[in-house]
């Protein structure tokens, strides 16, 4: 067994942030430039450590550096931008995107409740216009009792919002091709379409699985058929939503809002972009994922992995090729 723990050259102190100093000397640290600098170095590794920073290899530069190699054990979440020439050569990945999930979902769930109560813009506009104003506008939510709360997509971190807001009194719908009516019945939803939801629900919080085909699939025909006052949240891609039409929507019906932890471009968002001309969208700093003492979370995944696969038991978060035509 030979373990390596690699990264780009910028990002190594992400791995420091992810796995604890006695995970680390599991094994060698080395950055994707050191690798290719001196490759025969590298070539009886069997066991890659990795996390954000994650280099994105060829199958040639596999074969060149890594010949051996059997696992890589990924501590974040979507391995979308890395995992097919690894998988094409053989080597199985395994993902913390359970672990990642877990932030997530608790962030969405947050804001969902806040959302439903009309908070946002009842904050803003209490600080600029006073007490009445700030009122008169929560006047037209229904709180968190019996109002409509819609999902777009059914992956991990859609269910594990679902799951959160089980002890609320919500009418939880959901747009998923791939989630069986078994299961939207053990997670108390309704199953539905993309268009109902947002022509329906006050809040609607999107998790579409991240894919060329998905690309600004969020878009006017949609935005234009929400309540007056509904939130949209996006805590999964930016690019999934066309930011003008999005805009447009938002300018219509000022009394709508948009939370957005994700955008596209990433973060930090452009001063010209469309998205800060318009008041009633409201821009986090990709918070939604783990950091601080949460990102251990997702090196103890990967070890736990690690150790389930050496003592020969089934592994949990494996992430194959079919996978990944849903997966974020």
């Amino acid at each position: 067994m030979n373990i390596l723990f690699l990264t780009k050259k910028e990002d190594e102190y992400q791995l420091h942030n992810c796995f604890t100093p006695e995970q680390l000397t599991a094994g060698r640290i080395a950055d994707y430039e050191s690798v290719r600098e001196s490759p025969q170095s590298y070539t009886k590794t069997t066991h890659i450590f990795s996390t954000w920073g994650m280099p994105v290899l060829s199958e040639t530069d596999i074969q060149q550096y890594f010949p051996q190699l059997k696992y890589v054990f990924y501590a974040a979440g979507s391995v979308q931008y890395f995992a097919r020439p690894f998988l094409a050569r053989g080597v199985r990945i395994f993902s913390a995107w359970m672990a990642n999930a877990v932030p997530v979902a608790e962030f969405t769930a947050a804001q969902i409740i806040l959302a439903n109560k009309g908070f946002f813009q009842s904050h803003d506009r209490y600080a600029k216009q006073g007490f009445k104003a700030s009122v008169d506008y929560t006047q037209s939510f229904g709180g968190n009792y019996g109002t409509k709360v819609g999902f777009l997509g059914g992956g991990m971190i859609s269910r594990e919002t679902m799951k959160l807001l089980k002890s609320y009194d919500l009418d939880l719908y959901v747009s998923a091709r791939f989630l069986t009516d078994e299961d939207a019945a053990l997670l108390r939803v309704q199953k539905t379409t993309t268009e109902w939801i947002f022509a329906n629900c006050q809040t609607v919080s999107n998790h579409l699985a991240n894919t060329e085909k998905t690309r600004e699939v969020l878009n006017y025909e949609l935005f234009r058929t929400m309540l007056p006052n509904a939130t949209f949240i996006n805590t999964g891609r930016g690019a999934q939503v066309c930011a003008e039409d999005l805009v447009r929507a938002m300018k219509e019906q000022p009394a709508r809002t948009a939370l957005l932890d994700v955008t596209d471009p990433d973060e930090p968002l452009p001063d010209q972009h469309p998205y800060r001309s318009c008041p009633n969208i409201f821009i986090s700093p990709h918070r939604a994922g783990s950091f601080g003492r949460e990102v251990l979370r997702l090196g103890e995944y990967m070890f736990d992995e690690f150790q389930r696969i050496t003592d020969g038991k089934e592994p949990r978060y494996e992430v194959t090729l079919s996978m990944l035509k849903t997966m974020a």
